[in-house]
């Protein structure tokens, strides 16, 4: 995929359709000279509805739509007959995909499974024809309802990524050359920064005919968050990532290089969360989650160290680990657990080779 097709950032002005008029009739027939009020109903207005499509991986084929606008309902007619319903105008949009309305405080949609269906915007209900209204005071009302107007808005749609991994680093960290050596992805490669400046996708297949999605991030470097080298457009393709493998060259020097990963408290704490094997490992530890809890008050996340039944937490100072440190202690002596406790400061060294 060419960095001009990858899209994930549009406005379209999308409107749905109105209901239709209800009738004002009379039942006029032969031998029936005061034949009473027949007229039908309106139509209802067609909706806009947002669709999941497992093969698209950007917005580009909706690059050049600006409005869309369903069909009107069809007006009621005379014999009790009901307008035609308008038709639905369905948008397929890729997985992973928020539309939301800056115009109102209505939330937003996402789309996450293929196939999957949600109106975006309700069409207008038709109108009551006069047959409706007949009473036995009123035998004959010449008065019909007019059908309820669509919902018109600008709709913005967002795209971020839906892949099993995701690959993060440093610019020229050589995830593109990983990306391509595993799968039959093509991205672009060099040997300078910011070579990829859009997300690749490529499959990578494993035992039993299965396989998952990696997506190669753009580099990312300290002050991304306020506008530097790519800015923040593509750190939203982070987030729907289920596991983030950090690429480190071996000849980088940690220390200098990375003061990201140490300084950056808001996503160390996000990238902490295991949302695929910590939920099957936390049963072999009892309590697990109630130590996690309370221990979230001061640490800025916790998980499942190593093969072992090991709880950790990474906590912003020594202060703030020795709070942590005395919650967990507690709640091991309580539920009568044998543990051990170990304070320690983080890594920054990074590999060593030891011959």
């Amino acid at each position: 995929m060419s960095n001009q097709n990858f899209i994930d950032h549009i406005k379209i002005y999308c409107k749905s359709g109105n209901g239709g008029k209800g009738s004002s009739h009379f039942r006029r027939e032969k031998f029936v000279p005061k034949g009473g009020p027949d007229g039908g109903d309106g139509g209802k207005g067609g909706n806009i509805i947002i669709k999941g499509n497992s093969q698209l991986w950007t917005l580009f084929h909706l690059r050049y739509t600006k409005h869309i606008k369903a069909e009107n309902g069809g007006d009621g007619t005379g014999s009790k007959k009901h307008g035609n319903n308008g038709k639905d105008i369905i948008i397929e949009v890729p997985l992973g995909t928020i539309i939301k309305s800056e115009e109102d405080s209505g939330g937003t949609l996402e789309i996450i499974k293929d196939g999957e269906k949600k109106i975006l915007l309700e069409g207008g209900i038709g109108g009551l024809g006069n047959f409706h209204f007949k009473s036995s005071t009123n035998q004959s009302p010449k008065y019909s309802q007019k059908g309820k107007l669509g919902i018109e808005k600008w709709v913005t749609f967002e795209l971020k990524v839906l892949a099993d991994v995701g690959l993060v680093g440093f610019p020229n960290a050589g995830k593109s050359t990983l990306l391509s050596s595993i799968s039959k992805a093509k991205p672009k490669i060099g040997n300078y920064p910011f070579t990829t400046l859009t997300p690749n996708l490529g499959v990578i297949p494993f035992k039993d005919h299965k396989s998952f999605i990696m997506a190669d991030i753009p580099g990312i470097i300290e002050g991304a968050a306020d506008g530097k080298g790519l800015g923040i457009r593509f750190l939203r393709h982070i987030e729907r990532n289920s596991v983030l493998l950090f690429m480190i060259p071996v000849n980088s020097k940690i220390e200098e290089e990375y003061k990201l990963f140490t300084k950056d408290y808001e996503l160390l704490s996000k990238t902490i969360e295991d949302v695929i094997v910590e939920p099957q490992r936390m049963k072999l530890i009892p309590n697990f989650k109630e130590i996690v809890t309370a221990a979230s008050k001061y640490a800025l996340g916790s998980g499942i160290s190593g093969a072992g039944p090991s709880i950790f937490s990474i906590c912003k100072g020594r202060k703030k680990s020795e709070l942590v440190l005395d919650i967990i202690k507690k709640i091991t002596v309580k539920k009568n657990m044998q543990y051990n406790l170990i304070l320690s400061k983080i890594n920054t060294v990074g590999i060593k080779i030891i011959n």
